[in-house]
């Protein structure tokens, strides 16, 4: 049976947690919950615990708190709540720490759209694409309830989780999917289209003003029409998104591009500084 392990960025009590979890098992996957026992928005793919130092052999940091809980909405279901950021969560599973490793790492319903190259940010995909890495697949799953949502539809984007997984597993290990559900009622028909990442999302984060000791921060709606085709345009147009992404890798252009052959490395001579330097 497939093993899936169930993440978010949002913490272990989100209801977007519950009905991602419930949506796998529907799914007929093997399910385990391992969610940060508190909000971890914005901690793209770090491996840190809550007290934010990185987990090396070089810090105090090397041990994290997890603690097996017993969650009402998902009953029977194995969870834990575990102090670190959702990237770690996945890197711990990966490792054994929660069982058996996954073959599928799901990752959210985020309280939120993943858009554009910003995904970079985004602890929810973060965990997807430590996911990948590690050599399961991952899906990121996200619901664009803007700034102030009036409900949350967590069971539609459940619902296009579940057709979405046999796809997603018909492909090699590694993949990962990024999805992104209109937050409208169940029932609601909602076609899934492929697109390409917006090179923003819909919201930005601006810097307003600097204040004496603080950088004030703000998030606003970008005025520019999204570029055709890409997440942000189809969902605002109605749709779900699905987008084939990958972590880091190298580029297919070479850093010494355009040097002669002979020439395809750099050398550089280095000396001691001198003293009072």
């Amino acid at each position: 049976m497939t093993r899936a392990l169930i993440t978010n960025d949002d913490g272990i009590g989100s209801p977007g947690l519950y009905a991602l979890a419930h949506a796998a098992l529907d799914a007929g996957l093997d399910v385990v919950i391992a969610a940060p026992a508190e909000e971890a928005s914005g901690s793209s793919a770090a491996i840190t615990g809550t007290n934010t130092i990185a987990v090396t052999g070089h810090t105090d940091a090397s041990t994290i708190k997890v603690e097996k809980r017993e969650l009402a909405e998902v009953p029977g279901v194995p969870a834990f709540s575990v102090r670190a950021a959702p990237g770690l969560i996945a890197l711990l599973a990966a490792h054994g720490a929660f069982g058996t490793p996954p073959d599928l790492v799901l990752s959210g319903i985020n309280r939120g759209a993943n858009l554009g190259r910003v995904i970079l940010h985004s602890g929810t995909v973060g965990a997807a694409l430590t996911g990948g890495v590690n050599d399961a697949c991952g899906l990121a799953v996200s619901l664009d309830v803007g700034l102030n949502p009036e409900a949350h539809h967590w069971e539609t984007a459940a619902a296009i989780v579940r057709d979405l997984i046999p796809v997603l597993l018909e492909h090699q290990h590694g993949t990962v999917f990024n999805l992104n559900v209109p937050n409208v009622p169940p029932g609601t028909a909602v076609e899934v289209r492929e697109a390409t990442l917006a090179p923003f999302g819909i919201v930005q984060t601006t810097m307003t003003e600097p204040v004496e000791g603080d950088v004030r921060l703000t998030v606003r709606e970008l005025p520019e029409e999204p570029i055709e085709g890409s997440d942000a345009a189809l969902l605002a147009a109605g749709y779900a998104t699905v987008t084939n992404v990958v972590a880091v890798q190298e580029s297919a252009t070479a850093v010494f591009v355009g040097r002669r052959r002979d020439r395809g490395s750099l050398h550089v001579e280095t000396s001691a500084p001198a003293l009072g330097a």
